[in-house]
């Protein structure tokens, strides 16, 4: 007899696909991307559990060897606290933007399982060949933003203020302005890998790239604005390398449309070659 509760035959439904007799949990791969609701919910959670895990493990080992790190982080720059709270308040916000970086290749990882059943062959085929120059530009970024962007922004701002004021930088406004100086680096440095991705899927080419180019510069001072420190200087080096790498972009996909020309010539002397030859045969025959 069929249940009379609505509510009860939607869950019903959804956890077992309409089939009662289908309560054996699957495992999703690209051959068999299909499952309910329920089935995509508990997998979601199996990677936010593992990338929870990650995170801590990476967090606990950043915390409790923290007096290693410091003079990486403060690089010998004298730093206040107002307080015993800001000294806590320190060591968590750098635990806990250094777990994340440590921690991003493994949630990168778990989450292109989750993904990947998903995905069309194309979209697969790309990401496995460029996750790693994907992490490569993401710790450039962090690389330009700690050892180019934070120490010239740092001194300049430092300089100007000493010319009027008694300086004094106190830990957790140091912390904040490394971060505000590192980490969006690693993403903006992913510019070419969206790029190409856009390309790939046959929705940007080298000519559309170039009649945006000038919309494009303006976006990445936009941007710059928003993420670098008020000061002119600054956002000359932070939108320099931005400029640079759309430039590279471009000169990518124009050898990547440059070979894919060259392939498709190759295959259509290739079609015609068989063309004629069985035109051939088939006079000769005659």
């Amino acid at each position: 007899m069929a249940d009379k509760n609505p509510r009860k035959n939607l869950i019903k439904a959804l956890t077992s696909g309409g089939d009662e007799n289908s309560n054996k949990r699957r495992k999703l791969t690209a051959e068999n991307p299909d499952a309910t609701l329920i089935e995509h919910l508990d997998d979601l959670r199996s990677v936010l559990v593992k990338s929870i895990l990650v995170f801590a493990a990476f967090f606990i080992l950043i915390f409790t060897t923290i007096q290693f790190w410091f003079p990486y982080l403060t690089k010998g720059h004298e730093l206040i606290v107002r307080g015993p709270f800001e000294v806590i308040r320190f060591y968590l916000r750098t635990s806990g933007a250094m777990g994340i970086g440590l921690s991003l290749p493994f949630i990168c990882y778990y989450l292109w399982q989750f993904m990947s059943p998903g995905l069309v062959e194309k979209e697969t085929k790309f990401i496995k060949s460029y996750f790693p120059f994907m992490m490569f530009l993401f710790l450039l970024g962090i690389s330009f933003g700690y050892f180019v962007v934070h120490p010239i922004s740092y001194y300049f701002l430092i300089q100007m203020g000493e010319q009027n004021f008694d300086v004094l930088v106190t830990a957790d406004e140091y912390m904040s302005f490394l971060l505000m100086t590192t980490m969006p680096f690693g993403l903006i440095f992913q510019l070419p890998i969206v790029v190409l991705f856009l390309h790939y899927i046959e929705l940007l080419d080298s000519t559309i790239m170039k009649n945006i180019r000038l919309y494009v510069y303006f976006g990445l001072l936009v941007i710059t604005a928003l993420i670098a420190p008020p000061d002119f200087f600054t956002h000359i080096i932070t939108v320099s390398p931005m400029i640079v790498l759309y430039e590279i972009s471009i000169y990518i996909v124009k050898i990547r449309e440059r070979r894919r020309r060259r392939k498709e010539e190759k295959e259509t002397v290739l079609y015609e070659t068989e063309q004629k030859e069985e035109q051939t045969e088939v006079n000769d025959k005659k």
